[in-house]
């Protein structure tokens, strides 16, 4: 198979979440822990860093990503989902996974894939763990896809985990309170094993902590003990916190012996992150005059900070152009969104994509106004028309929507 036919076997043939929602959902390791077995358990010849939480975990991976490479590390990078290109998830010092290995790992694991019927997520876990431990990376940092307790990227055993917080999403697998899905989060949280905690609430924490006293394991809540970090060409307001979160982990990776890392190599790191990961999505400029910005938040947890930085703009008119999956709670989020705006409806064009007329008829009753379009990329061009120089265009809603303008 080439690439691309590769690819198409990939997403169609087998369960995604990102596209096909509930139904691509395993309850179980049990297909995860068949296929490493069948890989002969690359995960345990690699050194990794473990980040979950509802909001931040893939800024959070990136920022420690990019520290260790300044530091000198060959380091592993895995995330999801991806915007443009599948190869984004997996990558070694900011360089994507080559399309031949995908394809020869595909390849190779084909046969084995049908017949345990695996889906999209747990073969590209395998592919990434074999492919970090046969390019013999010093420490890879997996991003957890969805929870931690059952996801499976669950099967390592990190130098340290990292859960950045706890919102309200995925409620349909996670549990509909804060207390079960932090209780899904601190699934990671292994013997032993220090655990960092990026923001915690009043129903959170004590869940984080009954669970570190199972495994006997240090917790370190790092709101509590970071007060500042350094500059970083990620500016969105919520990266504040992920450079917290990512500098307590540091701490702690710097207190075991086998790494040396400087103030200098954080420093850097944190500053050059897009440079060194290619991190995009967040908070990022795309032009300047008028003014445009898109960003992946998708929650409520992550939008109501991105709206407050939204407002804080200076603009003569506010254009959103703006789309969602449809397992959206559009009830817990559109109130986020200011009614001062013109909307630019649209329907990402996934499978999952909420329909537009459906969303432009619940933003009205929440007081957004705006007209249809039929793809995200006509949105984008009729806002970008309709903009004087001096206005504010927001793209969002869906990480999805944000993929088709990048």
């Amino acid at each position: 198979m080439t690439y691309s036919e590769t690819l198409d076997w990939m997403f169609s043939q087998l369960p995604m979440y990102q596209k096909q929602g509930a139904s691509a959902y395993k309850e179980d390791l049990t297909n995860t822990i068949l296929l490493a077995d069948h890989l002969q358990n690359p995960e345990k010849n690699i050194k990794t860093i473990h980040v979950a939480g509802t909001n931040g975990k893939g800024s959070t991976s990136h920022f420690l990503a990019s520290i260790l490479q300044e530091a000198g590390y060959k380091t592993g990078l895995y995330t999801s989902p991806h915007l443009k290109d599948f190869r984004e998830r997996i990558k070694i010092d900011s360089q994507e996974i080559s399309e031949d290995f995908v394809v020869q790992f595909i390849t190779s694991n084909k046969s084995f894939f049908e017949q345990n019927q695996l889906s999209f997520f747990e073969m590209t876990v395998g592919l990434a763990f074999d492919y970090f431990r046969q390019e013999k990376v010093d420490i890879a940092i997996i991003e957890v896809g969805m929870g931690g307790r059952l996801d499976s990227t669950n099967i390592i055993s990190p130098l340290v985990s990292v859960i950045t917080n706890i919102g309200m999403d995925h409620v349909q697998f996670l549990g509909n309170t804060m207390e079960k899905i932090a209780f899904e989060k601190a699934g990671i949280i292994k013997p032993k094993t220090p655990v960092v905690i990026g923001e915690y609430t009043s129903e959170t924490r004590p869940v984080f902590e009954k669970k570190a006293t199972e495994m006997k394991s240090e917790i370190y809540f790092a709101s509590d003990l970071v007060s500042s970090t350094y500059p970083s060409t990620l500016i969105g307001d919520y990266q504040e916190q992920n450079k917290k979160t990512v500098l307590q982990a540091i701490r702690v990776l710097q207190a075991q012996d086998n790494f040396i890392i400087s103030e200098e190599n954080i420093k850097d790191g944190f500053w050059n992150v897009i440079k060194n990961t290619g991190l995009q999505g967040r908070w990022q400029q795309l032009k300047e005059a008028p003014m445009v910005i898109c960003d992946t938040a998708h929650n409520k947890h992550g939008l109501e900070i991105v709206m407050k930085q939204v407002a804080r703009q200076k603009f003569d008119a506010l254009h959103i152009v703006l789309g969602f999956v449809n397992d959206k709670d559009l009830d817990d989020v559109l109130p986020l969104f200011p009614k001062n705006a013109k909307y630019y409806f649209c329907r990402p064009n996934i499978p999952r994509g909420l329909d537009a007329m459906a969303l432009q008829e619940k933003a009205a009753t929440f007081g957004l106004n705006g007209k249809i379009y039929p793809s995200v990329a006509e949105a984008y061009k009729i806002a970008l028309e309709n903009a004087s120089e001096t206005d504010f265009i927001y793209i969002g809603g869906s990480t999805f929507v944000v993929a088709e303008i990048l």
